[in-house]
């Protein structure tokens, strides 16, 4: 038996844990940073006990920039064989986390086959799960019902939660008297606002939150304190009803710091490119440097079918100014239940900008694929072009077939012999350069 039960009170204790040694590999860190890290609630490894199939990563604005993944069936899109593929592809494409977002039938032995099998972090939110699970319409559920879903998810081997915590009885007449123009766009966030609306009650993970905390920490789950009022518009950008709920976020990070509890915290959104920065600096301040999880952000609204790109924009800026944890988007965002191939370019995009991101910040090595792929270009070797790209398989589909007329191996079908790269290579080496 392990002398912590979380990876904080380890990192608290001086124990460099396992899940820290490979972290600080992977980050080209030391084990010490990475330790002291951790100990500050700045770097979160989320790390269930119970995932045995875990590779470990951590999650901090200091470290290269993590990706989410939101898959899960709904009522109308059901064929868990199909979500299996998208959690492989999504691995192999290099995600680091998968958040099951299921909202119909038997789940369960899904999430079991996730934590049993798959070595990326497992996220839920165990909110979607209440009435699935309970086969009970959501005004009656429960405090004790969503309490104790949030245990089952625990012992099923999730590594991190996201719960609605920092909504309570104050924002429904936030909400009510207020000027939102999307008002709540949370899926969770809207559930808990109903059911305190429906009964009366206080929300259940405010209200028992130290239970929580108990739990989470018995089986070493993060939680990710999920921003039920995330601006889900560009006009609902980081006004009074976002940033109230962010001072609650804060109050209860520390709070789970205090029982050894590892923490995240979600933000928006929806962001003008003008207000990123500020959001990032106002959540480090707030949350004590907790790591930063945003969805985007979303740098316009009237891109329907092309959010992965208004995603991407706003996540690099995002990560670019402290933000530690992408979620994905993909061009299904606001339309459907993303298929394969949306998933892909979804995750394509996001790791694009979590590069772009990682380069600007100085991130130990982020830089180095981008160097060896300019030597590669130079020497107009597409094979090494291929190797360093972040989407190979596309890389070469497109060249291949688009290939040049004449078999001219060092250009494409661009310029031909009009490519600088050859003429310029051919000149330095005192060749004659051909054209024609």
């Amino acid at each position: 038996m392990r002398e912590y039960k979380t990876q904080m009170e380890a990192a608290r204790i001086g124990i460099v844990t396992p899940e820290m040694k490979k972290v600080a590999a992977k980050e080209r860190r030391t084990e010490e940073e990475i330790r002291n890290w951790v100990a500050l609630g700045q770097v979160a490894i989320p790390a269930n006990a119970a995932h045995k199939s875990l590779d470990p990563n951590g999650i901090g604005r200091m470290l290269k920039t993590k990706i989410n993944v939101n898959l899960g069936v709904s009522r109308d899109v059901k064929d868990y064989d199909v979500e299996m593929e998208k959690v492989m592809s999504a691995v192999n494409l290099g995600a680091e986390a998968i958040m099951d977002l299921s909202s119909h039938g038997n789940t369960q032995p899904f999430r079991r086959k996730l934590t049993a099998e798959c070595p990326a972090m497992i996220g839920t939110v165990p909110v979607y799960d209440s009435v699935i699970h309970y086969q009970r319409d959501l005004g009656e559920l429960t405090a004790k019902d969503f309490i104790d879903v949030v245990r089952l998810h625990a012992e099923d081997g999730v590594d991190f939660v996201t719960l609605h915590c920092g909504i309570t009885k104050k924002t429904i007449e936030e909400i009510k008297a207020g000027k939102r123009k999307m008002n709540i766009v949370s899926r969770g966030g809207s559930l808990v606002f109903a059911w305190m609306s429906m009964t009366g009650n206080e929300n259940p993970f405010y209200e028992y939150y130290d239970e929580i905390l108990d739990i989470c920490r018995e089986h070493d789950v993060t939680i990710s304190l999920g921003d039920a009022c995330r601006p889900g518009c560009l006009s609902d950008a980081t006004d009074s009803c976002q940033i109230g709920e962010l001072l609650r976020l804060g109050e209860l990070t520390q709070r789970a710091w205090e029982k050894d509890v590892q923490v995240m915290v979600e933000g928006p959104g929806h962001v003008p490119m003008d207000q990123i920065a500020a959001n990032m600096k106002i959540q480090e301040t707030i949350c004590k440097g907790a790591p930063f999880y945003v969805l985007g952000p979303l740098v316009t609204d009237i891109a329907p079918g092309y959010d992965h790109i208004t995603a991407a924009i706003g996540g690099a800026m995002a990560a670019m100014s402290g933000a530690a944890f992408l979620c994905y988007v993909t061009p299904a965002e606001h339309l459907a239940l993303p298929n394969v191939d949306d998933v892909r370019t979804g995750i394509i995009a996001s790791k694009i900008a979590a590069h772009a991101a990682d380069i600007a910040k100085g991130i130990p090595g982020a830089r180095e694929q981008d160097d060896r792929m300019a030597e590669a270009r130079r020497k107009l070797d597409w094979d090494a072009q291929f190797n360093e790209a972040l989407d190979p398989e596309t890389a070469r589909s497109i060249r291949d077939s688009r290939a040049p007329e004449d078999d001219h191996s060092d250009t494409c079908s661009m310029c031909g012999k009009f490519c600088a790269v050859r003429s310029m290579n051919k000149a330095l080496a005192g060749e004659n350069i051909d054209i024609l």
